[in-house]
C-alpha cells in the first residue's frame, strides 16, 4: 500500500512519525511520501517534498501575505497525488491547508483519513461541511470530539491521545534535574521558570516579551526559555537579555521547572500530561476589541487544551490584551509557592488525564487506516483527474 501524509507543523511532524512506525508495523510493503519534516523523514526513510518549516504560517495577514507561496505548495500536493496515486492519503490537523488536500484526493477516488482532528468545535465550525463531504474517516485525539461530530450526524473515532504516549515513553529517558542543569548551566538549588514561548516565529515574537518582564519579577528563580526546532535560534538570542536558552529538550526543562508560562497550543497539553503548574498565554495585537471578535467567532467556555478536556478552568488563559506582564506576575505569584492555586491545578491534571484513557494513539490509528484499506485500494485504480481539470460538482 502507498500512503501519502502531509503534516504542516512540528507537532505533526512527531505525530506523524509514530504514525508512519505504527503503519509499516502492520504494512511490511507500506510506502511513503509526505509534506512534514525531519522525524517523519527518519521514520519513512524518505525526504519529504516539502519540509513543513517553509509552510508554518498563522494569522490572517501572515497568510494573506504568503498566499503565493501556499497556493504553489498546494499545486505540489495535487500533483504529487497525482502522479504517485496513494492507496491513502492521510492528514495531520493543519485544516486551512488539509481541507483543500482532502477535496482533491476525495475527487480522484482516493480514500481520505484524519488524523488529529482540526479543531472545529472551536472555530469555523463550517468546516463539518467539507469534512462529511470529502473526508472518509476521521481519527480524534480528544475524548470529547466523537460525540460532537455524532452530534452533527457524523462518525468520527477517538484513538487515544499522541501526546499522552509521546511522553511515557521518553519520561525513563529523560536526565534527572542534577544532570538537566548541569548541562544547561543551571543552578539546581534554584527554582526554575520554564518560558515556552511557542513554535512559530510570529508567536515567538509575540508572546516572549511579556513572559520574561513577568518571570523576571522572581529574583530568586531562574529562567530558561524553550527553543522550538527550525527556528532560527539568532531569534531567541536578540529576544533573551541573557536568559539561557534550551534547545532540544523542552520536556525536560518543563518537567524540572516549578512553574512554566505556555502559549497556548498542544504544549500547554505537553506541560499537563509532566505535571508542570502553567500560566497560558496567548498574545496578538493586544487589542481588546479585537479579543471581543474573536471571542465573539470562538465556541465554547475554554481555549487551552487542559481545560478543554477536563471541562473545568485547570489552568489560567491570558489571551491577547489580558496577556501582559503584570497579569502573567499575578498568575506566578499564586503557582509558585504551595498554594491552595497549585493543588488545585495538579488536581485538574489527574481528572484530565483520567478523561484521555490509555488507549496506544498510533497503534490505533494505524490499525483503523490500514483495516480501511481495501475500498481505498480500489478506489485508487480508478483513472486520476489531473490537478488542473474542472472539479467535480456535487
Amino acid at each position: 500500500m502507498k500512503y501519502f501524509l502531509i503534516a504542516g507543523e512540528a507537532s505533526g511532524d512527531l505525530h506523524g512519525s509514530h504514525l508512519i512506525e505504527a503503519v509499516r508495523q502492520r504494512d511490511n510493503d507500506a510506502q511513503f511520501q509526505f509534506l512534514g519534516g525531519d522525524l517523519m523523514q527518519q521514520a519513512a526513510g524518505v525526504a519529504p517534498i516539502i519540509h513543513y518549516r517553509d509552510m508554518a504560517y498563522m494569522g490572517f495577514v501572515e497568510v494573506a501575505k504568503h498566499l503565493p507561496a501556499i497556493l504553489g505548495f498546494m499545486r505540489t500536493a495535487r500533483r504529487a497525488i497525482d502522479d504517485w496515486r496513494p492507496h491513502h492519503v492521510v492528514l495531520i490537523d493543519y485544516p486551512s491547508f488539509n481541507l483543500k488536500i482532502a477535496r482533491h484526493a476525495h475527487e480522484q477516488g482516493i480514500g481520505v483519513h484524519y488524523f488529529i482532528s482540526p479543531k472545529v468545535w472551536v472555530w469555523k465550525e463550517w468546516r463539518v461541511r467539507d469534512i462529511k463531504r470529502y473526508v472518509d474517516h476521521m481519527y480524534c485525539i480528544l475524548p470529547f470530539e466523537p460525540e460532537w461530530y455524532a452530534q452533527r450526524d457524523y462518525h468520527a473515532t477517538y484513538v487515544g491521545n499522541p501526546t499522552m504516549q509521546e511522553i511515557a515513553e521518553a519520561l525513563p529517558q529523560l536526565p534527572d534535574r542534577e544532570e538537566f542543569c548541569r548541562e544547561h548551566e543551571l543552578d539546581p538549588s534554584r527554582p526554575i521558570i520554564a518560558l515556552v514561548p511557542g513554535s512559530r516565529v510570529k508567536e515567538i515574537r509575540d508572546n516572549l516579551p511579556s513572559m520574561l518582564q513577568a518571570a523576571s519579577r522572581h529574583r530568586h528563580c531562574q529562567l530558561a526559555i524553550a527553543a522550538a526546532p527550525n527556528i532560527d535560534p539568532a531569534l531567541y538570542a536578540s529576544m533573551a537579555q541573557g536568559v539561557p536558552i534550551v534547545e532540544g529538550a523542552t520536556w525536560t526543562l518543563v518537567r524540572h521547572a516549578r512553574v512554566a508560562i505556555v502559549t497556548s497550543g498542544t504544549a500547554t497539553l505537553e506541560t499537563a500530561v509532566l505535571g508542570t503548574p502553567q500560566v497560558a498565554c496567548y498574545r496578538m495585537t493586544g487589542s481588546k476589541w479585537l479579543y471581543k471578535f474573536y471571542r465573539r467567532l470562538l465556541k465554547g467556555n475554554y481555549v487551552t487544551l487542559p481545560n478543554l478536556i477536563a471541562d473545568q478552568p485547570v489552568i489560567p488563559e491570558l489571551l491577547m490584551h489580558l496577556c501582559n506582564a503584570d497579569t502573567i506576575d499575578r498568575h506566578l505569584t499564586a503557582l509558585l509557592p504551595d498554594t491552595p492555586q497549585r493543588q488545585a491545578q495538579l488536581d485538574g491534571y489527574r481528572s484530565m488525564l483520567a478523561r484521555l484513557g490509555t488507549s496506544h494513539c498510533a497503534d490505533t490509528a494505524a490499525q483503523l487506516i490500514t483495516e480501511n484499506g481495501p475500498q481505498s485500494a480500489v478506489r485508487s485504480d480508478l483513472q486520476p483527474v489531473r490537478s488542473d481539470s474542472q472539479p467535480v460538482r456535487k
